[in-house]
């Protein structure tokens, strides 16, 4: 077996100069995702088009950016001058994505964008994006809270979404507000481009600077009147408000105002099958998630929300955090060094049990060209606040469940911890399943756990066909933890 002493370096990548589009595909092979609907009804609208008989290309294009997102996201970066992409702005949610051509051109700009869209009549238009190397999800606003924390994005991007945000009350767009960073943006983009929308075209282009309030989709502006966002721009089919810094506008409001503010005891952060609720989340008094640091200091300087995490631990949070981080970067550094990590075909990579984000920053800090979804499990503290305040993206999930994702989705799957804690709840091959279904063939896989269960590990991996290699870790060979590192076979 081969064992790794580690020496440790700590430094702070230059990641402003990680430009992680120009390793996203312009192009993806038909066979991985054999599907034609999306280019007969997307196609004039630039967003996707058949090359050849064998591959599909991405033009660059959408329904609101036909003539590519690069001169949109300029268009907006315009509007409001302090959408500093890259910098203040780092993570951001583009609601009803199509082929994720949004969120792949903000890579070039150091942000990284979870897109998502519901499975629909277009239902592989998130398999593309995963299949393209950009950060996706399928999902919905329906009943239920979104998967993600509170605060956790510096900007939400709605273009031609397809959204009803003042239903109901306006339960969705409280779910929007919910997610959206205090001082965060909500860019709205409607432009009709289809017949039976001319009379919503006619309500757009009636609309002045100066008559905005009385002129427009009065339903939209009143609700996000009384939820105190603040219309910063309005140029052409696009609208941009912003969320107010703290609760001061809310309890200024008058008695009666819907919608209420919620509950002091609901906790925003609290998702896992979560019913939506028609009222508006309370910002902390103190301010935390409203102030986090510029992109790419916010990546290791411990956030404000860190206090708020309910964990057992016998040192402070900071130096935990602090901890977290270099035990990381020595490990992935080590990996790159001793496993040429740098000539993996490695792009989509799935942290299973993400505690801070550690191994994520690790990712970024020695400049491999992947972006991180962190998994943090239901069975322990919630640390996704933590993970989006760092200018990183995650999700909770209880991987006694399947994952919603499609499968051959992900390059590299990364479990460090995760089998001894949940083996309590479920059978370890159903997790081992799991991971097989979307692990794309080719990819890689490493476990780090205790040695209880890693006999068991390596004859499910050995029973599914894959290559499992049992390692020591760097304490050596009497440590109690061991390295099973797999790769999945082709065919």
């Amino acid at each position: 077996m081969l064992i790794f002493y580690l020496k440790f370096h700590h430094k702070l990548a230059d990641v402003t100069n990680l430009n992680l589009n120009e390793f996203t595909p312009s192009w993806v092979w038909f066979n991985n995702v054999p599907h034609t609907r999306l280019v007969e009804d997307k196609g004039g609208q630039n967003w996707i088009s058949r090359k050849g008989k064998d591959k599909f290309k991405f033009p660059g294009g959408g329904t609101q950016f036909i003539h590519g997102a690069d001169q949109y996201l300029n268009q907006i970066s315009k509007m409001v001058p302090d959408i500093t992409f890259g910098h203040h702005i780092r993570v951001v949610l583009d609601v009803g994505c199509g082929v994720a051509s949004f969120g792949a051109y903000l890579m070039s700009r150091n942000v990284i964008t979870m897109s998502i869209a519901p499975k629909d009549v277009h239902e592989n238009q998130i398999q593309f994006a995963l299949e393209r190397g950009v950060p996706a999800m399928a999902a919905a606003f329906a009943t239920r809270r979104l998967l993600y924390p509170s605060q956790a994005f510096d900007l939400i991007h709605c273009s031609r979404c397809r959204i009803n945000w003042t239903r109901d009350d306006g339960i969705l767009l409280l779910e929007v507000n919910r997610m959206l960073r205090a001082g965060g943006y909500f860019a709205w983009a409607a432009q009709p481009v289809y017949k039976h929308e001319e009379a919503l075209e006619e309500q757009w282009e009636a609309c002045t600077e100066l008559h905005i309030r009385f002129s427009v989709l009065p339903e939209m502006l009143n609700l996000t009147t009384r939820l105190c966002w603040n219309l910063v721009k309005k140029e052409g089919y696009i609208a941009i408000w912003q969320k107010p810094l703290d609760n001061s506008c809310y309890l200024s409001r008058e008695a009666g105002t819907s919608p209420p503010l919620c509950d002091q005891d609901d906790d925003p952060d609290n998702v896992w099958y979560v019913d939506l609720k028609a009222c508006i989340s309370r910002l902390p008094e103190y301010g935390s998630g409203a102030i986090v640091a510029p992109w790419p200091a916010r990546l290791q300087i411990p956030p404000d929300r860190l206090q708020s995490i309910q964990i057992d631990s016998y040192i402070a949070r900071k130096e935990l955090f602090t901890a977290e981080s270099k035990y990381w970067n020595e490990i992935v550094d080590s990996y790159v060094r001793a496993l040429h990590w740098k000539k993996f075909q490695l792009r989509n990579v799935l942290d299973m049990r993400a505690s801070f984000g550690g191994f994520a920053a690790a990712i970024i800090e020695n400049q491999l060209d992947a972006w991180v979804l962190n998994v943090v499990p239901i069975s322990g503290p919630n640390t996704l606040p933590v993970i989006y305040d760092r200018g990183l993206i995650g999700v909770m999930h209880d991987w006694c469940e399947p994952f919603d994702t499609y499968p051959r989705t992900y390059d590299f799957l990364h479990a460090a911890g995760l089998f001894s804690i949940e083996r309590k709840r479920c059978n370890m091959s159903t997790i081992m399943l799991e991971m097989d279904r979307i692990l794309r063939p080719g990819g890689r896989v490493y476990i780090r756990d205790s040695l209880d269960v890693m006999d068991e590990l390596e004859d499910i991996a050995k029973a599914m066909g894959w290559r499992p290699t049992l390692r020591d870790t760097s304490e050596g060979p009497h440590a109690s933890y061991r390295i099973l590192t797999c790769d999945k076979r082709h065919g």
